[in-house]
């Protein structure tokens, strides 16, 4: 394993992470099956006290789950120098097996991360914390995939030896390679182009509706969801060509470096909180009709909407700036 600071920082923030989640999750247990509200017992007291620590704890540890993505992604770009063949994060998660596997997990995990903080925050909201068990679920399903993304994380670094030959970006992500990677780069750009706008214009829509009139808030949800993966694709596809100014460059990682200002980190956490807003969104929608949610989940669902088109708007406006700025141009 290569010894760098940010590789000991990160695989110790996610096995103290991990760790918190199994406890908190051997309590979800017990809150699961024992939470009655109405019970004056001893141990109902206990679960409440109990709950009012686990859920603060949790919060922070799906805050730090999030910041470690792009911990992540920092710490495989800065160690791209030090593998021949690489030039950015792509070919220094290229270098091991479990790099890009570890990278995909822990994008969502930071999806359902946030969804987990969202639901919590509505849950504290109410006063008889209807919700409790659903988190507590939801818990245990993020539970393993956390155990998992650190088993993934700790075995990617631990195969890193700085005498591997590993692949460019360039050839990742050309569209005359074999993959999924390279089959996104070789999408033509002009229907790539009208798909991004056409998502991004009917997730802009039916979210002014939800926002405003509260309609059609299952098509925002979908439509939200929808845009994330397509902006993603749309990134490689076209969009990235233009931050670059070179027509085979669909790298989605050298526009995080220093050359680009570092935009990317601003792009894909816009695009992030976006996801996260919007399918927060909704998660919420089947508890509309528990009585004390009533009042507090639309509010709560309109500051997320808001939040997403938000979110949205930034990276799409980002895009389309550059797109528009820059004297390179494309056949579409």
């Amino acid at each position: 394993m290569i010894l760098h600071p940010a590789i000991v920082a990160l695989l110790l923030v996610s096995l103290l992470l991990t760790g918190m989640c199994l406890y908190s999750s051997f309590f979800g247990v017990r809150i699961i099956g024992r939470w009655d509200l109405r019970s004056g017992s001893e141990e109902q007291l206990l679960l409440e006290r109990k709950t009012y620590l686990i859920s603060t704890i949790l919060s922070y540890v799906f805050v730090f789950q999030i910041g470690s993505l792009f911990l992540f992604i920092f710490t495989a770009d800065s160690l791209h120098d030090r593998f021949v063949g690489a030039m950015c994060a792509a070919g220094a998660l290229y270098a091991d097996p479990y790099g890009y596997p570890a990278f995909l997990l822990k994008i969502f995990n930071v999806l359902l991360a946030g969804i987990w903080l969202i639901v919590n925050h509505a849950d504290n909201r109410a006063y008889d914390y209807p919700l409790i068990r659903k988190k507590y679920v939801l818990l245990l399903v993020l539970t393993p995939l956390i155990a998992a993304e650190t088993v993934l994380q700790a075995l990617y670094f631990a195969g890193l030896k700085a005498d591997v030959i590993t692949s460019c970006c360039g050839s990742l992500f050309s569209s005359e390679q074999s993959g999924v990677s390279s089959d996104i780069a070789s999408l033509p750009p002009g229907p790539s182009m009208a798909v991004f706008y056409l998502f991004f214009a009917l997730t802009v829509f039916t979210g002014i509706l939800y926002r405003f009139r509260q309609k059609l808030g299952a098509f925002f949800f979908l439509s939200s969801g929808l845009f994330f993966l397509v902006a993603c694709v749309s990134f490689i596809s076209f969009i990235s060509l233009y931050f670059y100014e070179l027509p085979t460059h669909h790298c989605p990682f050298c526009v995080l470096q220093k050359e680009y200002g570092y935009v990317g980190y601003v792009l894909y956490a816009a695009l992030l909180s976006g996801a996260v807003s919007g399918l927060g969104v909704g998660a919420l929608m089947p508890y509309g009709g528990i009585g004390s949610l009533s009042l507090v989940l639309p509010a709560l669902q309109k500051r997320l909407a808001a939040a997403c088109l938000i979110a949205y708007l930034a990276f799409a406006a980002l895009s389309t700036w550059r797109i528009v700025a820059t004297d390179f141009t494309l056949r579409l």
